[in-house]
């Protein structure tokens, strides 16, 4: 069993920055895909990023590709969001997951998830 936590969310101007973090309970983590997403309203979850589980593999969303970058720290359990450049269009609940069976884009492949973390850019 994996629980994960987000935290970093909160209001920031166009252009600006904020580094999200994912805190898991569980002393599998280490060997967990770690996936990025976010949900606006009205909209579906979609696909942000994702790393593997030792962190030399990262793939990104194309509308964030040169802006976020995501990591992780085994040793703390954690994973982590860097958004850059932020633009009102990222304005979304946004969501980690993660799952044994390997990093994947589609919500679906992941079988733990956080309660989400609230990101508002204005312009």
């Amino acid at each position: 069993q994996v629980q994960l936590v987000e935290s970093g969310g909160g209001l920031v101007q166009a252009g600006g920055s904020l580094r999200l973090s994912c805190a898991a309970s569980g002393r599998t983590f280490s060997s967990y895909a770690v996936g990025w997403f976010r949900q606006a309203p009205g909209k579906e979850r979609e696909f942000v990023a994702v790393i593997n589980w030792n962190g030399r593999s990262t793939y990104y969303a194309d509308s964030v590709k040169g802006r976020f970058t995501i990591s992780r720290d085994n040793a703390k359990n954690t994973g982590y969001l860097q958004m850059n450049s932020l633009k009102p269009e990222d304005t979304a609940v946004y969501y980690c997951a993660a799952d044994w069976r390997g990093p994947r884009t589609t919500p679906l492949s992941y079988g733990y998830w956080g309660q989400g973390t609230q990101v508002t850019v204005s312009s």
